[in-house]
Protein backbone atom coordinates (compact mmCIF):
# COMPACT_ATOMS: atom_id res chain seq x y z
CA UNK A 1 0.00 0.00 0.00
CA UNK A 2 1.18 2.90 -0.82
CA UNK A 3 2.15 6.11 2.00
CA UNK A 4 -0.28 8.74 1.76
CA UNK A 5 0.66 12.41 3.78
CA UNK A 6 -1.71 14.23 5.58
CA UNK A 7 -1.05 17.82 6.36
CA UNK A 8 -2.90 18.68 10.30
CA UNK A 9 -3.62 21.92 11.11
CA UNK A 10 -4.22 21.95 14.87
CA UNK A 11 -4.90 25.51 15.71
CA UNK A 12 -3.20 29.18 14.75
CA UNK A 13 -1.98 31.27 17.34
CA UNK A 14 0.36 34.37 17.92
CA UNK A 15 3.56 34.69 19.16
CA UNK A 16 5.77 37.75 20.04
CA UNK A 17 7.25 39.00 16.89
CA UNK A 18 10.77 40.34 18.81
CA UNK A 19 10.65 36.67 20.93
CA UNK A 20 10.22 34.36 17.22
CA UNK A 21 13.57 36.64 15.69
CA UNK A 22 15.82 37.23 18.74
CA UNK A 23 18.36 40.04 18.13
CA UNK A 24 16.77 40.65 14.50
CA UNK A 25 15.45 44.16 14.45
CA UNK A 26 12.25 44.10 13.35
CA UNK A 27 12.19 46.45 10.90
CA UNK A 28 13.74 43.61 8.89
CA UNK A 29 11.45 40.60 10.00
CA UNK A 30 8.32 42.69 9.67
CA UNK A 31 8.48 42.29 5.78
CA UNK A 32 8.09 38.74 5.71
CA UNK A 33 5.94 38.34 8.77
CA UNK A 34 3.75 41.48 9.31
CA UNK A 35 3.15 41.92 12.93
CA UNK A 36 -0.42 43.41 14.45
CA UNK A 37 -0.84 46.09 16.88
CA UNK A 38 0.40 44.09 19.93
CA UNK A 39 3.63 42.99 18.04
CA UNK A 40 2.27 40.19 17.54
CA UNK A 41 2.80 37.55 14.16
CA UNK A 42 0.77 34.41 13.25
CA UNK A 43 2.03 31.24 13.94
CA UNK A 44 0.63 27.84 12.95
CA UNK A 45 0.59 24.52 14.56
CA UNK A 46 0.69 22.42 11.50
CA UNK A 47 1.18 18.90 12.32
CA UNK A 48 1.86 16.03 9.60
CA UNK A 49 -0.21 12.80 9.64
CA UNK A 50 1.89 9.64 8.01
CA UNK A 51 -0.51 6.89 6.24
CA UNK A 52 1.74 3.95 5.72
CA UNK A 53 0.74 0.04 5.74
CA UNK A 54 -1.19 -0.13 9.21
CA UNK A 55 1.09 2.58 10.72
CA UNK A 56 -0.42 5.83 11.14
CA UNK A 57 1.86 7.75 12.63
CA UNK A 58 1.27 11.60 13.52
CA UNK A 59 3.86 14.32 14.10
CA UNK A 60 3.69 16.97 16.93
CA UNK A 61 0.20 17.48 18.44
CA UNK A 62 -0.28 21.15 18.95
CA UNK A 63 -0.70 22.78 22.00
CA UNK A 64 -4.06 21.17 23.02
CA UNK A 65 -6.67 22.91 25.39
CA UNK A 66 -5.95 21.29 29.17
CA UNK A 67 -4.38 24.25 30.69
CA UNK A 68 -6.46 27.71 31.69
CA UNK A 69 -7.91 30.50 29.85
CA UNK A 70 -5.35 32.91 31.27
CA UNK A 71 -2.58 30.66 29.63
CA UNK A 72 -4.44 30.29 26.17
CA UNK A 73 -5.04 34.18 26.49
CA UNK A 74 -1.40 34.88 25.88
CA UNK A 75 -1.14 33.01 22.45
CA UNK A 76 -4.20 34.80 20.81
CA UNK A 77 -5.72 31.85 19.25
CA UNK A 78 -7.41 32.82 15.74
CA UNK A 79 -9.45 30.64 12.71
CA UNK A 80 -10.72 27.36 13.23
CA UNK A 81 -8.55 24.48 13.08
CA UNK A 82 -8.38 21.89 15.23
CA UNK A 83 -6.87 18.87 16.07
CA UNK A 84 -9.68 16.71 15.95
CA UNK A 85 -11.48 18.15 13.00
CA UNK A 86 -8.44 18.26 10.70
CA UNK A 87 -7.87 14.50 11.73
CA UNK A 88 -11.25 14.11 10.74
CA UNK A 89 -10.79 15.98 7.39
CA UNK A 90 -8.53 13.50 6.69
CA UNK A 91 -11.08 10.80 7.23
CA UNK A 92 -9.37 9.55 11.04
CA UNK A 93 -10.01 9.49 14.76
CA UNK A 94 -7.63 9.79 17.60
CA UNK A 95 -8.06 6.14 18.24
CA UNK A 96 -6.52 5.28 15.01
CA UNK A 97 -3.37 6.81 15.20
CA UNK A 98 -0.70 3.61 16.26
CA UNK A 99 2.62 6.10 16.77
CA UNK A 100 2.49 9.91 17.56
CA UNK A 101 6.24 11.30 17.28
CA UNK A 102 6.73 14.04 18.94
CA UNK A 103 9.98 16.57 17.73
CA UNK A 104 10.18 18.01 20.86
CA UNK A 105 7.68 18.45 24.43
CA UNK A 106 7.59 22.02 24.42
CA UNK A 107 3.89 22.89 24.85
CA UNK A 108 2.96 23.85 21.30
CA UNK A 109 4.29 20.84 19.85
CA UNK A 110 3.11 18.53 22.47
CA UNK A 111 0.12 19.83 24.24
CA UNK A 112 -2.00 17.92 21.87
CA UNK A 113 -0.77 14.41 23.20
CA UNK A 114 -2.35 14.69 26.58
CA UNK A 115 -6.15 15.18 27.50
CA UNK A 116 -8.07 15.75 30.83
CA UNK A 117 -9.91 12.43 31.09
CA UNK A 118 -13.54 12.22 31.87
CA UNK A 119 -14.27 13.60 35.39
CA UNK A 120 -11.54 16.58 34.64
CA UNK A 121 -9.93 14.82 37.69
CA UNK A 122 -6.90 14.21 36.03
CA UNK A 123 -5.07 13.54 32.74
CA UNK A 124 -4.59 10.74 29.92
CA UNK A 125 -3.38 10.06 26.85
CA UNK A 126 -5.24 11.44 23.84
CA UNK A 127 -4.05 8.81 21.75
CA UNK A 128 -5.17 5.51 23.60
CA UNK A 129 -3.89 2.97 21.00
CA UNK A 130 -0.85 4.68 20.26
CA UNK A 131 2.83 4.99 21.28
CA UNK A 132 4.66 7.99 22.05
CA UNK A 133 8.29 8.71 20.52
CA UNK A 134 10.55 11.31 21.63
CA UNK A 135 14.60 9.94 22.92
CA UNK A 136 16.06 9.54 25.58
CA UNK A 137 17.92 12.92 26.27
CA UNK A 138 15.48 14.84 25.12
CA UNK A 139 13.11 13.33 27.75
CA UNK A 140 15.46 13.66 30.41
CA UNK A 141 16.21 17.41 29.15
CA UNK A 142 12.34 18.20 29.57
CA UNK A 143 11.18 16.39 32.43
CA UNK A 144 14.19 18.40 34.60
CA UNK A 145 14.04 21.48 32.97
CA UNK A 146 16.44 24.32 32.91
CA UNK A 147 15.09 27.50 34.45
CA UNK A 148 14.85 29.30 31.31
CA UNK A 149 13.05 26.35 29.47
CA UNK A 150 10.62 25.57 32.28
CA UNK A 151 7.57 27.41 31.13
CA UNK A 152 7.80 25.46 27.54
CA UNK A 153 7.80 21.92 29.42
CA UNK A 154 4.55 21.26 31.16
CA UNK A 155 4.43 18.19 33.27
CA UNK A 156 0.80 17.72 32.45
CA UNK A 157 1.75 17.51 28.87
CA UNK A 158 4.76 15.14 29.29
CA UNK A 159 4.47 13.04 32.41
CA UNK A 160 1.26 11.13 31.30
CA UNK A 161 2.88 9.94 28.05
CA UNK A 162 5.25 7.60 30.50
CA UNK A 163 2.71 7.12 32.89
CA UNK A 164 0.39 5.41 30.61
CA UNK A 165 3.26 2.52 29.78
CA UNK A 166 3.08 4.14 26.26
CA UNK A 167 6.19 6.20 25.68
CA UNK A 168 9.02 4.76 23.38
CA UNK A 169 12.45 6.32 22.38
CA UNK A 170 13.91 6.57 19.28
CA UNK A 171 17.75 5.56 18.88
CA UNK A 172 20.01 8.54 18.60
CA UNK A 173 21.82 9.75 15.45
CA UNK A 174 24.17 7.41 13.76
CA UNK A 175 25.42 8.87 10.80
CA UNK A 176 25.85 12.23 9.03
CA UNK A 177 23.11 14.41 7.74
CA UNK A 178 25.58 16.03 4.56
CA UNK A 179 28.74 15.09 3.28
CA UNK A 180 30.20 18.41 3.95
CA UNK A 181 30.02 17.66 7.53
CA UNK A 182 31.20 14.76 9.55
CA UNK A 183 28.75 15.58 12.89
CA UNK A 184 26.71 12.45 13.96
CA UNK A 185 23.41 14.02 13.68
CA UNK A 186 21.36 11.90 11.23
CA UNK A 187 19.26 8.14 11.79
CA UNK A 188 19.20 6.99 8.93
CA UNK A 189 16.01 4.72 9.09
CA UNK A 190 13.93 4.77 12.66
CA UNK A 191 12.20 2.70 14.66
CA UNK A 192 9.57 4.67 12.25
CA UNK A 193 10.93 3.81 9.15
CA UNK A 194 11.85 7.31 7.92
CA UNK A 195 14.53 8.92 9.05
CA UNK A 196 15.37 11.94 11.55
CA UNK A 197 17.89 14.63 11.73
CA UNK A 198 18.90 15.99 14.88
CA UNK A 199 19.31 19.46 16.47
CA UNK A 200 20.60 20.67 19.80
CA UNK A 201 20.41 24.74 18.94
CA UNK A 202 16.62 24.76 20.08
CA UNK A 203 16.70 22.74 22.41
CA UNK A 204 18.61 19.41 23.13
CA UNK A 205 17.84 16.53 20.57
CA UNK A 206 14.86 18.34 18.70
CA UNK A 207 14.29 15.44 15.96
CA UNK A 208 13.19 16.25 12.35
CA UNK A 209 11.38 13.41 10.56
CA UNK A 210 12.83 13.20 6.97
CA UNK A 211 10.38 11.15 4.70
CA UNK A 212 10.44 10.23 0.88
CA UNK A 213 7.23 10.20 -0.72
CA UNK A 214 7.22 10.13 -4.91
CA UNK A 215 10.27 10.75 -5.56
CA UNK A 216 10.62 13.87 -3.12
CA UNK A 217 12.29 13.93 0.21
CA UNK A 218 10.29 15.99 2.94
CA UNK A 219 11.89 17.35 5.77
CA UNK A 220 8.99 18.45 8.84
CA UNK A 221 10.86 21.49 10.09
CA UNK A 222 9.84 21.82 13.90
CA UNK A 223 11.67 25.36 15.59
CA UNK A 224 14.76 24.45 13.53
CA UNK A 225 12.90 26.31 10.41
CA UNK A 226 9.71 27.94 12.23
CA UNK A 227 8.78 29.99 8.86
CA UNK A 228 10.05 31.05 5.70
CA UNK A 229 11.26 34.54 7.18
CA UNK A 230 13.67 32.95 9.19
CA UNK A 231 15.33 31.47 6.12
CA UNK A 232 18.54 34.43 6.67
CA UNK A 233 20.98 32.83 9.28
CA UNK A 234 20.67 35.12 11.77
CA UNK A 235 17.73 35.09 12.32
CA UNK A 236 17.18 32.86 15.01
CA UNK A 237 14.51 32.72 17.68
CA UNK A 238 14.90 34.30 20.75
CA UNK A 239 13.60 30.84 22.62
CA UNK A 240 16.46 29.06 21.13
CA UNK A 241 19.02 27.65 24.33
CA UNK A 242 21.73 27.60 22.16
CA UNK A 243 21.58 30.06 19.39
CA UNK A 244 25.51 29.76 18.43
CA UNK A 245 24.56 25.96 17.68
CA UNK A 246 21.25 26.69 15.89
CA UNK A 247 23.86 28.64 13.09
CA UNK A 248 25.89 26.10 12.08
CA UNK A 249 22.93 23.10 12.33
CA UNK A 250 20.42 25.82 9.93
CA UNK A 251 23.55 25.94 7.69
CA UNK A 252 24.35 22.94 7.16
CA UNK A 253 20.83 21.66 6.90
CA UNK A 254 19.92 24.45 4.26
CA UNK A 255 23.06 23.84 2.20
CA UNK A 256 21.57 20.08 1.69
CA UNK A 257 18.32 21.27 1.43
CA UNK A 258 19.56 23.72 -1.59
CA UNK A 259 21.47 21.00 -3.07
CA UNK A 260 19.17 18.37 -2.92
CA UNK A 261 15.85 20.27 -3.64
CA UNK A 262 14.36 19.41 -0.29
CA UNK A 263 10.48 20.11 0.04
CA UNK A 264 10.52 21.68 3.54
CA UNK A 265 7.06 21.26 5.53
CA UNK A 266 6.92 24.31 7.77
CA UNK A 267 5.09 23.78 11.28
CA UNK A 268 5.02 26.96 12.48
CA UNK A 269 4.54 29.32 9.16
CA UNK A 270 0.55 29.95 9.20
CA UNK A 271 0.71 31.49 5.33
CA UNK A 272 3.26 28.77 3.67
CA UNK A 273 3.20 25.39 3.77
CA UNK A 274 5.49 23.94 1.89
CA UNK A 275 8.69 25.87 0.94
CA UNK A 276 11.59 24.93 -1.31
CA UNK A 277 15.34 26.56 -1.30
CA UNK A 278 17.87 27.20 -3.45
CA UNK A 279 21.80 29.30 -3.73
CA UNK A 280 21.85 32.77 -3.62
CA UNK A 281 24.97 35.00 -3.14
CA UNK A 282 23.45 36.38 -0.18
CA UNK A 283 23.10 32.73 1.12
CA UNK A 284 20.22 30.48 0.69
CA UNK A 285 16.88 31.95 0.20
CA UNK A 286 13.24 30.99 -0.66
CA UNK A 287 12.41 29.24 -4.06
CA UNK A 288 9.59 28.49 -4.76
CA UNK A 289 6.57 27.88 -2.41
CA UNK A 290 3.83 25.13 -2.56
CA UNK A 291 0.51 24.37 -0.98
CA UNK A 292 0.78 20.79 0.52
CA UNK A 293 -1.89 19.61 -2.59
CA UNK A 294 0.05 21.03 -5.55
CA UNK A 295 2.64 18.54 -4.58
CA UNK A 296 0.41 15.55 -3.03
CA UNK A 297 -2.73 14.42 -3.37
Amino acid sequence: MAMTLHPIEAGNFKLDGGAMFGVVPKVLWNRTNPADSNNMIDIAARCLLIEDGNKLTLIDTGMGDKQTEKFFGYYHKWGDHSLEASLKKAGFHKDDITDVFMTHLHFDHCGGSVQWNKSRTGYEPAFKNAHYWSNENHWRWATKPNRREKASFLKENILPMQQSGQLKFIDGPNSSFSKENNSIDYLKTSALDFGVFFADGHTEKQMLPTVVHQGKTIVFMGDLLPTAGHLPLPFVMGYDTRPLLTLPEKEKFLNAAADHNYYLFLEHDAHNQIITVKHTEKGVRLNRVFAFDQLFN
